[in-house]
This record gives structure tokens, C-alpha cells and sequence, in this order.
């Protein structure tokens, strides 16, 4: 079977579409190009939880951890988005990311609760 996940804009919630390979949330064949990139974090509303993660689409990553399409963050579901930050470049966000998840950077996040 194979679908890919994409963000319906006028049902706001995930929906399949025949055609595509069945990978992983945020590692889908055929997304589009693009030199901006966010950096997002992301908060347990069930547990003490924060994750630190980037994507070229914010909304449509946010919907993918809530609906359980990633393994690491299915079972602290539900989530509200904690903080995003628009960056030029993969390369960029990948530096953010680590940033935020370093011991400084999620003292920073913390006191944003």
C-alpha cells in the first residue's frame, strides 16, 4: 500500500493520498524544495516532555506527532506547539536544533511554559 501524508487545509487534520511510498512522518518522497527551514519545539500536554525538532512545514509536522505518525512522540500525545523559528537553510536549523536541545537551550524553552 502506498500513501503519502498531507495537511488538508479545509478539514485541518491529516488525510491520505493514494500513489506515494509509505515512509516515515517528515521523510516523505516527492516534498518541495526549499531553502527555508523551522526549528520547532513542541510540549506534552499528558507529561513533562519537550521536543526539539525541524521541518520545512511547521503545521504539517505538529499534525503528524499529534495523530501518532512518529515513533518517538506517540506516547506523549497530545502535544501544543512550544516555540518555531524560521531559518535560512537546513544546514542552519540543524545548528538551532541542537542548540535547543542542549542542556542552555532547553532551560530557554523551559521558561517558556
Amino acid at each position: 500500500m502506498c500513501r503519502r501524508l498531507f495537511f488538508d487545509e479545509n478539514r485541518r487534520t491529516l488525510a491520505s493520498l493514494p500513489g506515494w511510498r509509505n515512509l516515515p512522518a517528515g521523510r516523505q518522497v516527492g516534498r518541495r524544495m526549499t531553502s527555508k527551514y523551522f526549528v520547532y519545539a513542541i510540549k506534552s500536554l499528558s507529561r513533562n516532555y519537550i521536543y526539539v525538532g525541524l521541518t520545512d512545514d511547521v503545521e504539517r509536522r505538529f499534525l503528524e506527532h499529534n495523530a501518532g505518525h512518529n515513533r518517538s512522540t506517540r506516547a506523549y500525545r497530545p502535544f501544543r506547539l512550544l516555540y518555531s523559528e524560521e531559518t535560512q537553510g537546513r544546514q542552519s536549523a540543524r545548528k538551532r536544533e541542537k542548540y535547543l536541545k542542549s542542556g542552555v537551550g532547553k532551560e530557554f524553552l523551559k521558561t517558556l511554559i
